[in-house]
């Protein structure tokens, strides 16, 4: 297993995600890796101070981090829906989670200029 880590400005603890070897790769072949630069930062670890490369989570590379990661949970859960098949369909959560990525794909295309709700 491999870690992300997740760094605070000032010390406090750290937060590492584990991750498989091959999601990490897909990752790394993702926009995930082209979000943000990699920069020198001397940073508080375990009392120590080091400089690692890390990539700052402004407002800007947060926002787009946080699109990347809706779209791809987004578009792996439409996969696992259409592989789930019509019969699992019936499953009130099931529906519920396909109605709503359908609602939100429609809400994103800026082709639709207007909602009507009933």
């Amino acid at each position: 297993m491999l870690d992300i880590s997740f760094y605070t400005a000032n010390g406090e603890t750290s937060y590492h995600v584990e991750v498989a070897e091959n999601f990490l790769e897909w990752l790394a072949r993702s926009e995930f890796a082209k979000i943000g630069e990699e920069k020198p930062v001397k940073i508080a670890i375990d009392g120590e101070k080091e400089t690692l490369p890390l990539v700052k989570l402004g407002k800007n590379n947060r926002k787009k981090l946080i699109e990347f990661f809706n779209d791809s949970i987004i578009n792996e859960t439409k996969e696992i829906l259409n592989q789930l098949g019509e019969s699992l369909m019936k499953n009130e959560k099931i529906y519920r989670l396909q109605k709503l990525i359908e609602l939100l794909d429609c809400i994103k295309n800026e082709k639709y200029q207007y909602l009507q709700r009933i």
